[in-house]
Parts: structure tokens; C-alpha cells; sequence
């Protein structure tokens, strides 16, 4: 290293004293040196990509995710002008030099030590190996190394360019100089640049706009065009390039005339980056979801840093499950029976069966991050929080209200869940057909601390109606939805059974009070409302659980993603559909039958003899099955309908307090749930379930 540090210094003073005819001599031995090993950045791509996502058409881009807004081209497709004009503005005599320009070198030197004004000498190998080894690097001050304005920086420079000059070709080097270069106003590469400038492709830029993107790389903020202080600097900086081309016999006298003529542009459209810049508000919530998704794919790094990094630099080209049929539906629904402005949320999630593949999600809220000096959120609707000054999440959100996290770990949905107790009764040899008498009220024999006097300490629900009595089966007590019916047949079958059913279609159990009882089969025994909905879920999770039901039995993972492409054309795993068996094939055609009868469908096997939702099957128009689901109170209303082309589950529910007095209305999340359904089945072939 010491070596070659002194052997390119003393070319430093040789250049400055000798003729130039001993230049290329001199390089010549610098080249013919043994120079070390050159870090594998310099000839391999480093500089960080744009990943772009999209809709599942391929087509439709729902977002971009950078920190630097670059995709790289190919030098052919950049004009000539382009490629000409980054010569005259950096390096005259980059077509001439081995990557070192001796007699630039001589010539600052002698400059900069006479006190003139300050020149560097870097030619446009010397500038791209800059470039390279700071993005190559992950640890700051290796950075501030890479780029510090230092004697032993200019040396390394210029050694390593000798040897990228051996190991790439002008061409190569120029394409990776103008792919990594920056052009100010977060555009990062010339095909960035041409965009956000120009609206263009690099390959349709004019002599005058490729002289000005190539003035900008010197100093993009001193000569940014869209200020007023850059404006007449970029102008005059332009013109310059333009004179030099001619000069070089790049382009004529009358073309540089006739460039110079060219108008400057003075706006730039930075592009947008993120859920919260999608082009549609309501595909925010999919795309976030899918953002959350990345983040938590240890293939894609050991940390959440490491993940984000990778998307946001990794150059992938993305297509997602959303269905934009699908999704606009939802959000046309959802609009068309509550406002944005209502504190309540109607939250709408569709899921393909036997892929898990997410096609909708929609809520009456906007994807937007609240501007905290304007805010437009009212209050919160939790009166402590009110007080506070909190504000709620209504209209405005960046929460995954529909999806879950540990932050919001979903809403009690009520009856909904009965088709988990259907489940593992069904696993433990009982049939569709087991009748049990069901009274207006039921004492069980779970403790319940908080039971009414008359219970004598013990879980004792009652039905929605004094109706509701009598006796029952699984198709009539699904159908009319029988609390006292199914509290029994979950002491039958076990709770901790019917926990484990859940938790095998794919409930995650996000509280902590939930998952504590959930994850230790003792208190799972003992956990007398479940089959009531009492544990929190997600729009999202009911709707894949039924999927489940309505794809044989075989539970897939939820997913946003249907092909993921690097950065070199590579299609990738991660994300494609991951499956397992819930259940047996005749369990979930059981439980789908019973499923037909809340939704005004016939079952094959049985008689409903009752719905609590007659309508579905009218308006969709195509065998369906589902449940409605609603809690104590009133505090949520729910319902899910299926095909066996998508699942659609929806909630109204309100995502600021849980203990809020508001009763939800199955008037309003019915028909948002079936419409959409219906919507997206529209001209689709009728399928049949199979025969249990």
C-alpha cells in the first residue's frame, strides 16, 4: 500500500515537471505495478435500487420504496447527448486517460499550491470509484473516509481507478458513473434524474437538457434549477457544458446555439415513496400491510433494519395479491354505508382460499398520518384519552386496524367463532346431526366469577332471543346462531380443543391476556366464553379461517405477495403460498354445510331452519356460506361470507375504545360484506361446494 502510494505521488510531482510525452510512460508503469486487491465494489453494482409494487395485474404500481429514487439503464438507453455532455462537464479526457488525468494532476497541483482557485483533477473513473466504495460501505465513518476531501482519499482514488480501468470497459464505467451519480431533488442516476425533471426517458433527453443534468452532479444544490439562488448558476453552468461539447466536436456550433435556446426546467416532481403516497388513499392500508409483512420475513435479514434496508434499496420488482376489482368494491361499499368522519370503523378484508392470498382491504378511514400543527382527527372517543387531548383515529390513520399488530390486537367478534367449536366437535367423531337442548339461559360448568347471582358463580350465557330454545343440531344452531347450543357442545368437545382449532386456522391471539390462555391448555380448559367470541381477532383472521373451511380443510398463511423479481431478473420464494392441513377434508365440507344456513343458503346434508342473515345468498347470486357474529352490548357486529373464490369478512367495531357504549349495526356491516362480495363475483362461473 505504501508502495503504491508513493509510486502515484511521485507521478503527482513527475506530471508537474515532465514533458508530457513521459506521461504516458510513467502511467504505463503505474498500470504495470502490482497495485493489491481491489475491494469487489468497484466492479460489482452497489448503488441502491428502487423497488416498485404492484397491483396483481403486474401492471398497476401501488407504491415505490426507496431512500435514493434510482433505477438503473443501460448506457444504450441513454441519449448521446447525455452521455457526451457528462464528458465535457467532468472529463475531457476520459476516452484518452487510464483512469488517472497526469497532467490534470500536475496541473491542480501546480494551481493549488499557488494559491488559485481550487481544483481536484478527479476524472469520471476517479468520481465513480468515490461513489462505489461509499455505498459499499455500512459503517458511517468508513463513508466519511470514502468521501473526505484528503490527500490519502485522492491516492486511494486514483489507484483503484488504474485498476478499474483494467477490469472495466469506458462504456462500463461510464454507465455505472451516470446510474450512480446524484442530481438533487431525490433523484439518484440519470434515468431518475430524466423523470423528475423532464417527465422522460434518458434515452429522449436534448443536447440542453442533458448539459444541464450534467452540471448538476458538480453541485446538485448550488445548481438546482428550481431555486432561485441555483437557477441562473445551472443556466450558466449549462451553457458552459455547452461550449465545451462543441469544442470537444461532440456537436456542431449551430447545435449548441440551438441549445443554449432550449427553456430550463424550473419545477421537478420528487417522486413519492411509501403506503402513504399510493396512488389510490384506500390501497394505503393493503400496501402497509404488506410493508409489515416484509419487515417480518427473516429472509429477507436478521433484523427489521436489515429488512427495510433491502426493499428500500434492493431494486425488487414486486406484484402483490391485491385485486383491484376486489378492492375498489370494498372501498365503493364501505363508503356507501358510513363516513370517514365517524368514530366507528367498518373494516373489510378479502382472502382467496387455498392460496391465502389477500385480495381486499378497506376501511372508512384515510390512509394518512395526521398533521399534528392542522390536525384533522377529532378527539378521541375514549373520554380519558379525550381529556388528555388525545386525538382519535377517525378520519385519519397509518394503524393496521384491519390487519392487527401487537399494538392493535384486533376486536371481539362475537359469534363468528362458533365455527371453531363446530370444528373440533366435528374432529372428536360427533355429527352435524347432534341435538341438544338448548334453554333460554345455560349454566355451565366453567367458574365465572363475574356471573349473575342467579348462576351460582358459573358461566351462564343466554340467547339473543327466549325463541332461541328448543332443540337443535349443528346446522339449526349455526344457523339461528344458539348460544345455548353451542356453549354445551364446546363442554362436549373441550375448549382447550376448540382453542387449538383456532389457533390452527390461523387466530393469532395479538393481547396478551388472550395468548397467555391460549398457549397453556389448562386455562384454554376453562375458557368458558370462547366459543362466544370474547378473544380479539382481525377482520383479516376470520376471513382466512373461513377460507380454510371453503379450500378442504387446508389452512395458507395470509399473504400479500404473488411474485417477487430481484434486481437481476431472479424470481424468489419468499412469500408464495405456504399451506397446511387445519382439518380433514370431510370436517371442513361438514362445517361448511352447517356454514350455508346463517346466510340464506341451502345445506346438502341437512335443514337450516333459520338464518341470521337470509339475504346473502339472494344478493351474491352463488353458493355461499358464512356468520354473522355480534359481542355483549352491541360493541361489535360482525360478518363473514364466502365463495369458493374469495372470503370476505367484516367488522364495525370501534378502534379507539373497546368499552365504548355505541351499538353497532348489522344494517351497516351486512350489506358492505355481501355487496363486496358480490361485486367481485359479478360474471364469474357458479361453483358448487363439493358434497360432504
Amino acid at each position: 500500500m505504501l508502495a503504491t502510494c508513493g509510486l502515484i505521488a511521485g507521478l503527482v510531482v513527475a506530471a508537474a515537471s515532465f514533458p508530457a510525452v513521459a506521461m504516458s510512460g510513467l502511467a504505463a508503469k503505474a498500470g504495470a505495478e502490482e497495485l493489491g486487491e481491489m475491494p469487489p465494489a468497484l466492479t460489482a453494482q452497489t448503488s441502491p435500487q428502487v423497488s416498485r409494487v404492484y397491483a396483481s395485474d403486474g401492471k398497476t404500481q401501488i407504491a415505490l420504496m426507496y431512500d435514493e429514487f434510482r433505477s438503473d439503464v443501460p448506457l444504450a438507453q441513454m441519449s448521446k447527448s447525455m452521455r457526451d455532455a457528462i464528458v465535457a462537464a467532468e472529463d475531457h479526457k476520459f476516452y484518452e486517460h487510464n483512469g488517472v488525468d497526469l497532467k490534470g494532476v500536475a496541473r491542480a497541483f501546480v494551481n493549488n499550491n499557488q494559491g488559485g482557485g481550487k481544483q481536484g483533477a478527479s476524472t469520471l473513473t476517479m468520481q465513480y470509484v468515490r461513489m462505489a466504495l461509499a455505498y459499499s460501505t455500512t459503517d458511517p465513518q468508513q463513508v466519511v473516509n470514502a468521501t473526505k476531501d484528503t490527500a490519502q482519499r485522492k491516492l486511494n482514488e486514483m489507484k483503484y481507478a488504474i485498476q478499474v480501468e483494467k477490469e472495466l470497459s469506458k462504456q462500463q464505467i461510464l454507465e455505472r458513473y451516470l446510474n450512480m451519480a446524484p442530481f438533487g431533488n431525490g433523484a439518484y442516476g440519470v434515468n431518475a434524474a430524466s423523470q423528475v425533471y423532464y417527465g422522460k426517458k434518458p434515452a429522449d433527453l436534448t443536447i440542453g437538457e442533458a448539459a444541464l443534468l450534467a452540471g448538476m452532479v458538480k453541485a446538485p444544490t448550488a445548481f438546482d434549477p428550481t431555486t432561485d439562488s441555483g437557477y441562473p448558476q445551472a443556466v450558466a453552468r449549462r451553457d458552459y457544458i455547452i461550449d465545451n461539447m462543441v469544442d470537444l466536436g461532440q456537436i456542431t456550433a449551430a447545435q449548441g446555439a440551438e441549445a443554449k435556446k432550449e427553456k430550463v426546467a424550473r419545477t421537478a416532481k420528487r417522486p413519492s415513496r411509501g403506503c402513504v403516497s399510493v396512488a389510490k388513499n384506500h390501497w394505503g392500508f393493503f400496501c402497509d400491510y404488506f410493508y409489515r409483512w416484509w419487515l417480518d420475513q427473516k429472509a429477507f435479514g436478521e433484523t427489521t433494519y436489515d429488512r427495510e434496508r433491502l426493499l428500500k434499496s434492493g431494486g425488487y420488482r414486486i406484484v402483490t395479491t391485491l385485486d383491484l376489482k376486489a378492492q375498489s368494491a370494498a372501498r365503493k361499499r364501505v363508503t356507501e354505508h358510513i363516513a370517514d368522519t365517524d368514530r366507528n370503523a367498518l373494516m373489510l378484508a378479502a382472502v382467496e382460499p387455498g392460496t391465502g392470498a389477500v385480495r381486499a382491504l378497506a376501511t372508512n378511514r384515510k390512509f394518512k398520518i395526521d398533521d399534528a400543527d392542522d390536525p384533522q382527527n377529532r378527539l378521541s372517543s375514549n373520554p380519558a384519552q379525550a381529556r388528555e387531548g388525545i386525538r382519535g383515529t377517525y378520519p385519519n390513520t397509518t394503524n393496521p386496524i384491519i390487519t392487527g399488530s401487537t399494538g392493535v390486537p384486533g376486536y371481539q367478534a362475537g359469534s363468528v367463532f362458533k365455527m371453531f367449536t363446530m370444528v373440533a366437535a366435528l374432529e372428536k367423531g360427533m355429527g352435524l346431526d347432534t341435538t341438544i337442548y338448548s334453554p333460554p339461559r345455560y349454566k355451565s360448568r366453567y367458574l365465572d366469577s363475574a356471573a349473575p347471582a342467579g348462576c351460582g358463580g358459573y358461566y351462564c350465557p343466554a340467547n339473543a332471543s327466549l325463541s332461541e330454545q328448543g332443540n337443535f343440531n349443528m346446522w339449526t344452531g349455526f344457523g339461528r346462531s344458539v348460544n345455548t347450543y353451542f356453549i354445551p357442545l364446546q363442554e362436549r368437545a373441550g375448549a382447550e380443543n376448540v382453542v387449538a382449532v383456532a389457533k390452527r386456522f390461523g387466530v393469532l391471539f395479538r393481547a396478551a391476556d388472550d395468548a397467555t390462555r391460549a398457549n397453556d391448555p389448562a386455562q384454554a380448559h376453562e375458557w368458558g366464553a370462547f366459543s362466544l367470541g370474547v378473544s380479539a381477532s382481525t377482520p383479516l383472521d376470520i376471513a382466512n379461517a373461513y377460507a380454510t373451511l371453503a379450500a378442504d380443510g387446508m389452512y395458507c398463511a395470509p399473504t400479500p405477495i404473488q411474485q417477487i423479481t430481484t434486481a437481476d431478473g431472479t424470481t424468489i420464494d419468499t412469500g408464495k403460498s405456504a399451506c397446511s392441513r387445519a382439518t380433514t377434508k370431510d370436517v371442513a365440507r361438514k362445517a361448511l354445510d352447517a356454514a350455508r344456513c346463517p346466510v340464506g343458503d341451502r345445506a346438502q346434508l341437512g335443514n337450516c331452519a333459520g338464518s341470521t342473515a337470509p339475504q346473502v345468498r339472494s344478493v351474491v347470486g352463488h353458493p355461499v356460506f358464512g356468520k354473522t357474529g355480534t359481542t355483549d352490548g352491541d360493541k361489535t357486529a360482525a360478518l363473514v361470507v364466502g365463495t369458493r373464490d374469495l372470503v370476505v369478512a367484516g367488522y364495525l367495531a370501534n378502534p379507539d375504545w373497546a368499552a365504548h357504549t355505541d351499538r353497532m349495526s348489522h344494517g351497516i356491516v351486512n350489506p358492505a360484506v355481501y355487496e363486496t362480495l358480490a361485486d367481485y363475483m359479478q360474471d364469474r362461473p357458479e361453483k358448487e361446494f363439493p358434497t360432504p
